[in-house]
């Protein structure tokens, strides 16, 4: 593990959240990684359990402590478990515009271009979050292919790779290697295993001593993604463990109850040379804690009280506006 680059993992699937957050420290400056989180707004037919939107809340106070330390913040693509956007949604993203100032004011923010690249979706809501809360920012640059130098450490972003498989309607992001003293940290959020071979030899090619990568969306099998994309994923994802030292595996892979078995070969394979393949909890020396693939047991045996039962039969646009009673 990298002893200059100190890695701090803020919020996660295994924390109990969508996001990939993470808050990186070098003696030079001060980064954090994909400043969002969020909830699935139906999963298994059920709503954020109150546990889910306890844990949200946690990490949401941790990305904004962090966010006051930071010099700059990046992000990788404009979903809204990447990056905090300008408007109140309290039923999936636990913000307002008040959470979005907080979090860029005053920041270098380093972000995917929204103009080139980009799907549809993405290049409204970079739009928007440039004319939002990065107008709080100090300085927004397209990050696409660029390296940025900071003393003695670097910032080196990837051209944009695929969002999963190639071609995927849901576009692309940016990869990023931190560098500094010789060590190397590589930030590879939705790339998905990655599915796509091209994606898995730019980061092969960065030797990095430790990954942070999401995995294959192992829960969308057969419905939304080919099983031949999951385990070309889960295959990359083995070749990955099996040469990089310390992997943290996360996200996606996460979502799907089955994941301790689904991922038990990759961890047994990059055993045997001597790597270990880590959840972000487990990294951070913290139990794990996946909660969005227990929601109709959590509903079942944890039964939310009547307050948060009305709060849930208001309609939609009042749940975003309102703070569910948890």
């Amino acid at each position: 593990m990298p002893k200059q680059i100190k890695v701090t993992p803020l919020a996660e699937e295994s924390l109990g959240v969508r996001s990939m957050c993470t808050y990186i420290e070098t003696k030079d400056t001060k980064i954090l990684l994909d400043a969002g989180a969020s909830l699935a707004p139906k999963r298994l037919g059920y709503p954020p359990h109150p546990k889910e939107y306890r844990a949200l809340a946690t990490c949401r106070k941790k990305i904004a402590e962090k966010a006051q330390k930071a010099d700059i913040i990046t992000i990788s693509h404009y979903h809204f478990d990447h990056h905090t956007p300008s408007y109140t949604d309290w039923f999936t993203n636990w913000s307002n515009p008040e959470t979005a100032k907080q979090i860029y004011q005053n920041k270098l923010v380093l972000a995917k271009s929204y103009r080139s690249t980009v799907n549809a979706s993405q290049r409204r809501r970079g739009w928007l979050f440039s004319k939002g809360a990065g107008k709080h920012a100090k300085q927004i640059e397209s990050a696409d292919g660029k390296t940025y130098q900071f003393a003695e450490t670097s910032l080196k972003f990837s051209d944009p790779v695929f969002h999963g498989p190639e071609n995927t309607e849901l576009g692309w992001l940016l990869m990023l290697t931190i560098e500094h003293a010789d060590e190397k940290v590589l930030f590879a959020s939705d790339v998905q295993g990655p599915i796509h071979t091209p994606t898995l030899n730019q980061i092969l090619a960065e030797k990095p001593q430790l990954l942070i990568i999401g995995g294959p969306p192992t829960y969308l099998a057969g419905f939304r993604v080919k099983e031949e994309h999951i385990q070309k994923g889960m295959q990359n994802l083995k070749t990955l463990a099996e040469n990089i030292p310390t992997t943290i595996l996360e996200h996606h892979t996460l979502r799907d109850e089955k994941w301790k078995n689904q991922t038990q070969p990759i961890l047994d394979s990059a055993a045997q040379t001597g790597h270990k393949v880590l959840t972000a909890a487990e990294y951070s020396g913290t139990k794990n804690n996946p909660l969005e693939f227990r929601r109709r047991q959590l509903y079942e045996t944890e039964p939310p009280s009547p307050d948060f039962i009305k709060w849930l039969k208001l309609p939609l646009q009042k749940r975003k506006q309102q703070k569910p009673p948890i």
